[in-house]
């Protein structure tokens, strides 16, 4: 028998959920599917109620997190159902799980990511959550207008990225996401997954074919993490043209957190890293990819 209980709300529903995710606006409850563990069990549902408004680009879209809680005494298993209005879109639309009984602290959760065409429209639009085929929770995602692309315009913010390997614990994203700063390492930044063994290569695709006549290139370099000991060390920079790959730089035995690229400026529609070793001799730890027509 598979059994339904109302949407919790107001004092009770918030005594009720136990979630590890911050910022929870809402909770509900669901009996578990018949015929298997936890046919009594209450599931709760942690999720916001906005998401932060973010432009339409590749690598600048927004995310939010949702988590399903087990508030009973026995296991169950719990199904949610993601979608939001068109032409936005998720990176997952279900989240299925097997949750144990009732442990303060724990909630199976996911980070979903919503995708964002470069035309997509400013503006508000829905999300809808459902538990067990029955809508549970709206989420209103905020979508922003695409920045400004004067003459001064990084190039590389926010357009698609892409890398020869990309660490677990990093984004593939977070070399052009406009942050500089490598105190917030980890947080931002991006490194490769193959531990001693180089070249290793991280690029990003121009929006469009454009004159680039400059790249910053910052690498780790903080108090903790100085780049004379965890920066990059021997790079090539390199762009991309109608006739190939062009090398624009080479840097040898590089010390500082800062490098500038400047050159005859060039059509180019991808730019790339090529890094033949660090100072450290273990990974590629790129903080920002920055291009510039001059």
């Amino acid at each position: 028998m598979h059994r339904r209980t109302k949407v919790l709300a107001g004092a009770g529903a918030a005594a009720l959920l136990v979630t590890s995710l911050a910022g929870a606006a809402f909770a509900g409850e669901w009996g578990g599917r018949g015929g298997g563990p936890g046919h009594h069990s209450v599931v709760a549902l942690s999720a916001p109620g906005r998401v932060a408004a973010a432009p339409p680009l590749p690598c600048l879209s927004s995310s939010f997190g949702v988590g399903l809680t087990n508030t009973s005494d026995e296991p169950v298993f719990a199904d949610l159902d993601l979608a939001v209005e068109a032409p936005l879109s998720l990176s997952r639309r279900v989240l299925s799980t097997y949750l144990p009984a009732a442990d303060a602290g724990y909630t199976a959760g996911a980070e979903v990511e919503v995708r964002m065409p470069r035309d997509t429209a400013p503006g508000s639009y829905l999300a809808t959550l459902s538990l067990d085929g029955e809508p549970a929770q709206r989420i209103t995602v905020e979508v922003a207008p695409l920045p400004e692309r004067g003459p001064d315009a990084n190039l590389a913010l926010g357009e698609q990225a892409y890398a020869s390997s990309t660490h677990s614990n990093v984004r593939l994203c977070g070399g052009v996401d406009g942050n500089t700063d490598s105190a917030q390492w980890g947080a931002s930044g991006t490194h490769d997954a193959t531990s001693g063994v180089f070249p290793d290569t991280y690029g990003v695709n121009l929006a469009e074919s454009a004159t680039v006549g400059r790249v910053e290139l910052y690498t780790l370099d903080s108090a903790r993490y100085p780049a004379a000991r965890m920066g990059l060390r021997d790079v090539d920079i390199q762009v991309h043209t109608a006739e190939g790959w062009r090398t624009v730089e080479e840097v040898r035995g590089n010390e500082a957190g800062h490098i500038t690229a400047a050159f005859a400026p060039v059509l180019a529609d991808r730019v790339q890293v090529v890094t033949y070793d660090s100072n450290d001799h273990k990974y590629s730890r790129i903080v920002e990819l920055e291009v510039y027509a001059s």
